[in-house]
């Protein structure tokens, strides 16, 4: 199997979890690296992310960073998590214990 096709098989997994995070909840790359069997990845996850667009439309804006905090330069997520319920301690940090998504699955 060719490098690219590793990222790509990679990549699907991440998304295919991403899409399943409820509008209102978040989930973290770390969460999201050990729900695909990769617990050393969330920076990779992180990565993939930021390239969602060439696999198509996904929830990107429901996931931070492990202390809730939304990707600096991109001020949008905040209004997509707000406008979704999610609830927030400050301007830049998700309040994790109300909107952290907890898989029931």
């Amino acid at each position: 199997m060719s490098r690219t096709r590793l990222n790509d098989d990679f990549a699907r997994q991440v998304l295919s979890v991403v899409e399943k995070i409820p509008a209102g909840s978040v989930a973290t790359y770390g969460q999201l690296a050990c729900m695909i069997g990769r617990p050393k990845n969330a920076r990779l996850v992180a990565r993939v992310l930021s390239h969602a667009e060439y696999y198509g439309h996904f929830p990107c804006h429901r996931v931070v960073n492990h202390a809730g905090r939304i990707a600096p330069g991109w001020s949008e997520q905040a209004d997509l998590l707000r406008a979704e319920g999610a609830a927030f301690k400050n301007e830049t940090h998700v309040d994790l214990r109300q909107s952290l998504w907890l898989r029931a699955d």
